[in-house]
């Protein structure tokens, strides 16, 4: 624990946006684990770049051109350190669902052949799952799936048949956007590990709400997105372990990624230097490392949790107590460790919810949260979400519950 306070009011003057209103009612905003909102110092450093030094990079020979250079390569080395990772294994991308696509269209298509097994879990967001899809029946490989047990966590009771010395590749999600459970990766990577196969995380949901260590997960790829955690759309992350990028060619090609190119043939630079073709997102980057920047100066991780997971148990407490309301995951850890509560009212359709609390400002999630599989196992169609931030407050949980409680009685 670092010696910072967190002021939530403080903090809060930093978000512009959180002074918006909707139908003259004070903005409530609930759908962080789609996308969060962004501080003036994120903002400010990405119109910095626009009105002040905008130039490509890597290739402009003026003062523009280097100083953008200079500001996209810092924000890289910004993001590596806050993962524990080297500044050559991290790849920009537009986002975690390009980053594993990457992965499963590079590596996994040149290693994988029929009766190789590709692991995913029943907790995946479709973009951890179709991609592994298409790779199966491209290559003949079969996907096997870690079960969720009926404490809604993944069940890893028979984890030594599920991934075997056939298993070329366990791509786990870290959190749940669905149920918000938070997964214990290291029984997972261990016995990955154990067979020699590769380790993906999606850390879309994890690396935005806990302290993420690439060196201690030990995995092979990490994905995530920048719009989750402060910094603008459009930019994501993957790391690719150092030693491991001489087996993974490049995902696309063209400008900034080649070494020479002739009329028949062409080759391209070494490293994660081959795997940045065309523009890059470069005010994104530069917006995700002030964004970084932000979390270094002024949020401390661990308080971070606990406010949210307080959050979470007021928000719980306070919906079990309104009745009629069927929370879905893993009730007492989520009051500990979460950052999302996901819900169904009885008779009310879950669209229908969010439509009322959206003309008193409130702005959640409802629907299946891209995890159709997962919302059919556990017999619902759709849901109501709520996910919190270090910005989200205890008065704006109560009036979220207020609202909820005249759902219950109107409808």
């Amino acid at each position: 624990m670092s010696d910072k306070f967190m002021d939530i009011n403080k903090l809060r003057e930093d978000f512009p946006i959180l002074k918006e209103k909707i139908n003259n009612y004070n903005l409530v905003y609930f759908d962080n684990a789609a996308t969060s909102q962004k501080p003036n110092q994120v903002l400010d450093a990405m119109l910095e770049f626009y009105t002040k030094y905008n130039s490509n990079i890597h290739r402009s020979a003026n003062a523009f051109g280097e100083k953008a250079t200079i500001a996209f390569e810092q924000a890289r080395v910004t993001i590596a350190k806050f993962i524990n990772a080297e500044p050559e294994e991290i790849i920009f991308t537009s986002g975690t669902t390009e980053s594993i696509n990457f992965v499963a269209f590079t590596w996994a298509l040149d290693n994988l052949k029929p009766a190789d097994e590709i692991v995913i879990s029943e907790l995946e967001h479709h973009s951890n799952m179709v991609p592994w899809q298409q790779v199966a029946i491209k290559t003949g490989a079969k996907i096997k799936l870690i079960p969720v047990g009926l404490d809604w966590e993944l069940d890893l009771s028979n984890l030594d048949d599920i991934i075997t010395k056939n298993t070329k590749i366990v791509a786990i999600t870290g959190a749940s956007n669905v149920l918000g459970t938070h997964v214990d990766l290291k029984p997972i990577v261990k016995r990955a590990k154990q067979v020699g196969a590769k380790v993906l995380v999606d850390a879309a949901q994890s690396v935005s709400h806990k302290k993420i260590d690439v060196k201690a997960i030990d995995c092979d790829f990490m994905a995530f997105s920048g719009h989750k955690m402060l910094a603008p759309t459009g930019v994501g992350i993957l790391f690719i372990k150092k030693d491991l990028q001489d087996q993974v060619k490049p995902y696309q090609f063209g400008g900034g990624m080649v070494f020479e190119v002739d009329y028949d043939k062409a080759s391209w630079l070494k490293n994660r230097q081959k795997y940045e073709a065309g523009t890059q997102p470069i005010a994104q980057a530069i917006g995700f490392g002030a964004a970084i920047d932000y979390f270094n100066n002024k949020i401390d991780m661990e308080q971070m949790a606990k406010h949210e997971a307080n959050l979470c148990k007021r928000a719980i407490d306070g919906l079990q107590a309104i009745g009629g309301i069927k929370i879905l995951g893993p009730i007492d850890r989520l009051k500990k460790t979460g950052h999302l509560v996901s819900f169904v009212v009885e008779g009310i359709h879950s669209h229908d919810v969010a439509a009322y609390l959206s003309d008193f400002g409130i702005c959640i999630r409802a629907g299946h949260n891209c995890a159709q599989p997962l919302a059919k196992k556990i017999g619902i169609d759709a849901a109501v979400r709520v996910s919190f931030y270090f910005y989200n407050t205890e008065d704006e949980v109560d009036y979220f519950l207020s609202k909820m409680g005249e759902i219950r009685n109107n409808f």
